[in-house]
């Protein structure tokens, strides 16, 4: 048994997201040797402390195994189901509806739509970096949302 971190989520926040752990990617295989609320637990870890993945402590799984599920999580959209859910769910709880009705454009954008200009610099993707640390793929305030749906108090540091 491990100590708690400050991290860890409680057993109400576990079962809001829970289901979006359960399924299976892949059928036959070994069976899981970790919990995955304690994969997850190592993920929000990683996320607010913003440590390196082989710096994880040795009280969670270890440290390839945590990296490996957010990877395959991350590539199958969990982590933006989550947030949408937990958006939907933080909106209604306080008054409003549950999709945003409005948008912001900015003065760049509306200046440069009115000339009608579009040139080929604007047209190019931009290559990413092959590298996505975690804070790019899990929305910064995603810990907090979670909090804030399930009414649990937690302090913001940043």
């Amino acid at each position: 048994m491990r100590s708690n971190y400050p991290t860890d989520l409680s057993d109400k926040e576990w079962e809001m997201i829970r289901h979006f752990f359960n399924k299976r990617p892949h059928r036959g295989g070994r069976p899981y040797t970790h919990s995955k609320r304690e994969i997850v637990n190592a993920i929000f870890y990683v996320l607010r402390s913003g440590c390196a993945w082989r710096l994880l402590p040795h009280d969670f799984p270890c440290w390839n195994t945590v990296y490996n599920h957010f990877r395959d999580w991350e590539s199958r959209g969990i982590w933006e189901k989550i947030n949408a859910k937990l958006t939907k769910t933080c909106r209604v709880a306080s008054g409003k509806q549950k999709k945003a009705t409005g948008a912001i454009v900015d003065s760049q954008t509306v200046r440069t739509t009115e000339k009608g200009v579009l040139n080929e610099d604007m047209m190019e993707p931009k290559e990413l970096k092959e590298e996505k640390d975690i804070s790019s793929l899990i929305p910064k305030d995603f810990y907090y949302r979670l909090r804030l749906a399930l009414g649990t108090s937690v302090t913001k540091r940043d």
